[in-house]
């Protein structure tokens, strides 16, 4: 789990949102590394591309059952997006650029059908809170803090909408209002992270404990548990709750459904096959 504290540059100038990007699989867990610290981990086009195609990669592999997104040892989890190449391809092509992102909102990542986990290990905001707003669980690095910092710079907040089911309407509207930075500890205590370790390597460790809890348990419960809450998020509690039986179905009616009472039964672990 550990990750490199300085800079990584890629031989081959075409490979270098493997480099921006690392990526990793062992023991069905998933590790998503941003890895640009001598830019704060700010995203880049390049990283953007990547991470929209690791979420479609980690779907198609029935293997991983966990993920762990975080970064490079700077100080800084993620700095948001990269405004210097911002500036640059509006002076180079008068576009925006969100207008040449693939997922200029990370949107995709809350489609993953297994639970993410940010790990941050230093300061996020600005496109590092649409990261983490976008996982399933949050640990986060004493002493750090995080926010929303787009009125700052002139730019807009419409991912922070869904953010209204992770934290109390006058704090969310602090955030975007002021882009004031608070303490990570300010939003443990808010509920809005799952837990605050003292040393990034603590809280990498801490993200693998959750992701290796989560690789044990059958599969189909786990991705049909994190639909059925995110249908209540997205639909409200009865519609919700409608959609969550139906996502439901197909686990009751699985051979895990089966292995599990007869595993216990046998006082042996379960075999989970994810059908």
């Amino acid at each position: 789990m550990d990750v490199a504290s300085g800079p990584v540059t890629p031989a081959n100038p075409s490979a270098e949102a493997d480099f921006t990007v690392q990526f990793a699989v062992a023991d069905g867990v998933a590790t998503v590394t941003l890895n640009r610290p001598e830019r704060r981990n700010a995203l880049s086009m390049a990283a953007n591309r990547r991470l929209f195609q690791l979420w479609g990669q980690i779907d198609a592999d029935p293997a991983i059952r966990a993920v762990i997104l975080t970064s490079a040892d700077c100080g800084t989890f993620c700095a948001g997006m990269d405004l210097q190449e911002a500036a640059e391809l509006r002076r180079s092509t008068g576009r925006d650029i969100l207008d040449l992102l693939d997922d200029p909102f990370y949107e995709r990542m809350r489609q993953v059908r297994v639970p993410v986990i940010a790990a941050m290990t230093g300061h996020f905001t600005a496109a590092g809170m649409v990261l983490a707003a976008n996982a399933d669980l949050r640990v986060g690095l004493a002493g750090t803090s995080g926010g929303i910092t787009e009125a700052k710079v002139g730019r807009g907040t419409p991912w922070a909408a869904p953010m209204v089911a992770m934290l109390p309407l006058a704090v969310l509207m602090q955030l975007v209002t002021t882009a004031e930075m608070l303490p990570v500890e300010r939003l443990l205590a808010l509920g809005f992270l799952n837990a605050v370790e003292a040393t990034p390597q603590a809280v990498r460790e801490r993200a693998l404990g959750y992701a290796r809890a989560i690789a044990a348990n059958a599969p189909l419960s786990v991705q049909a548990a994190k639909a059925g809450l995110l249908a209540s998020v997205e639909l409200g509690a009865q519609a919700g709750y409608a959609r969550s039986r139906e996502q439901h179905r197909a686990v009751y009616a699985s051979e895990d459904a089966q292995e599990g009472p007869r595993a216990f039964a046998e006082k042996r672990p379960p075999r989970w096959q994810g059908r």
